[in-house]
């Protein structure tokens, strides 16, 4: 036999290094380790302890391919709330800070190799989000804090998350293939959790989830004998509010897309399940976001005859609602028809609590402090009526937790965003698919913010992060027709579709 010839009968294989003496007792002394973890810490700390090399490759990945992370924060933003159902003991929550903290930290060794376009970031945009993180900082020495333990957790959704998403997406994800791969996962996500609401309503729920229900979510999600169906998010409000997002976005993507039959129908399916979602969620203030999203659609039109027929049908669904009693049997109608009723007694306790809330914030300009509201506060702050007092809206929350100047300054940014992207979409952007995209974007925002008036939506998962990868979306519409430029002058053909 020649040297360069190899006998695969003569190699060691794993059976063979086991009959060596240090590979078989590194085994056994693994198994052991792994035994006295489970047995001590229980079965999900053993777990936990087997996932290591599974998040050390996924870690990897995102080292040699940072994208890899975005998509990966994606899916995890969507999903994860829902697996505490499930899964007790592990904070699955904080997966989502893991995505954006590694990504750094991948861009940061990755910068010594390669050159990264931290320049890609700047712009107004960036500097609202320093201003506004730079004064949920300030709300660490607020002196009137009654729960500053409670900062950094409350903090994330409100601030973090924005500060370290949008650079990110403006750096890493700022091609028209990206934002395309964002709509497909979005929808494909929002489509499974349309599908896991349906089973719920017509199969059942299962052991975890009942469990759940009849437990502490019983107050809020089994009204009058009926459930409000909550798929795999967090409660049914950011079920229902999420829906109606994914179904004003995926409905303006589908009536404008032209180009590929495919992807009009995947997105119209996307658009009816999610809307159907909505509307089995019993989420009252949801209704909100379609209404909002489509009306500011029909004025990015700039058409006559489309704004006219936008208001007919905004006006033919307030009738339907507020001056009729049409399927007033059906309890989902009935449900959503309690949305346009002032005198509802849900609403009139809100009003109320305001009430209460506004001579307390009279002497407290700068809020209560990050962290004052909610269960934990009660806790540590019992005699504080920022705690005490439920605050129902996002807007209300932060008003109490960051006073009239924080609520002021979130309101500025937000509005800011809404209408530079519409003034942008209107008049400056050219090319038919990109204003259907960023339109479809700003849309969904403006749906969100008015439904937050009702509910806290904007900072709840999954509905936080997707806002804020919008926002940065909505400021790249002139690098996409500058890409689409590119294109043609080479002579290619945009891609609309990724194949």
């Amino acid at each position: 036999m020649r040297s360069d010839e190899i006998n695969i009968f003569n190699d060691e294989g794993g059976a063979s290094y086991l009959q060596k003496p240090v590979p078989f007792f590194l085994l056994l002394l693994t198994i052991a380790i792994i035994g006295s973890l489970v047995g001590s810490g229980g079965m999900i700390t053993g777990i936990a302890f087997m996932a290591i090399p599974f998040v050390l490759t996924y870690v990897y990945f995102i080292f040699k391919y940072p994208k890899f992370a975005i998509i990966g924060l994606l899916l995890c933003n969507y999903v994860i709330l829902g697996f505490n159902r499930y899964i007790k003991g592990l904070p699955l929550g904080m997966t989502v800070d893991f995505h954006l903290v590694i990504m750094y930290v991948a861009l940061f060794f990755k910068s010594f190799f390669d050159k990264v376009h931290w320049k890609d970031a700047k712009g107004d945009l960036l500097v609202l989000t320093v201003v506004w993180f730079g004064w949920i900082l300030f709300q660490l020495v607020n002196p009137q804090a009654v729960a500053r333990v409670l900062w950094f957790n409350s903090m994330r959704s409100v601030g973090l998350y924005m500060i370290l998403t949008i650079p990110l997406i403006l750096i890493l994800f700022n091609k028209r293939k990206d934002i395309h791969l964002f709509f497909t996962i979005w929808a494909v996500l929002a489509i499974l959790g349309a599908i896991k609401g349906i089973v719920q309503k017509f199969v059942g729920l299962d052991p975890f989830e009942f469990k759940w229900l009849m437990g502490s979510a019983m107050e809020t999600h089994l009204l009058f004998g009926k459930i409000r169906y909550f798929s795999f998010f967090s409660n049914a409000g950011q079920f229902g509010a999420s829906m109606g997002h994914s179904g004003v976005i995926f409905g303006i993507l589908a009536f404008n897309q032209k180009e590929s039959k495919k992807l009009k129908y995947f997105y119209a399916i996307a658009s009816i399940f999610s809307l159907y979602g909505m509307m089995i969620s019993g989420t009252r203030g949801a209704i909100a976001v379609p209404i909002m999203g489509f009306g500011l659609y029909t004025v990015l039109q700039k058409n006559v005859k489309v704004l006219i027929l936008g208001a007919i049908m905004g006006i033919a669904v307030l009738v339907f609602f507020k001056y009729t009693t049409i399927g007033q049997s059906n309890y989902t109608i009935s449900r959503m028809r309690s949305a346009f009723n002032p005198e509802d007694a849900s609403f009139q306790v809100r009003l109320e609590n305001q009430r209460k809330l506004k001579s307390y914030m009279a002497s407290r300009p700068f809020g209560a402090g990050i962290g004052s509201t909610g269960k934990e506060a009660k806790k540590l702050a019992p005699g504080s009526a920022a705690a005490q007092i439920p605050t129902d809206s996002w807007y209300v929350l932060i008003w109490v937790e960051q006073g009239i100047i924080g609520l002021m300054i979130h309101l500025f940014i937000l509005l800011y965003i809404v209408f530079k992207s519409s003034y942008v979409i209107m008049f400056k952007l050219k090319d038919p698919w990109v204003k259907a995209q960023l339109g479809a974007l700003v849309s969904g925002l403006w749906g969100v913010m008015v439904a937050s008036y009702g509910n806290a939506v904007l900072g709840q998962m999954p509905t936080v992060i997707i806002i804020y990868v919008s926002m940065a979306f909505l400021f790249l519409g002139h690098r996409y027709e500058k890409e689409i430029e590119d294109e043609h002058q080479k002579g290619l053909t945009p891609q609309i579709e990724m194949t």
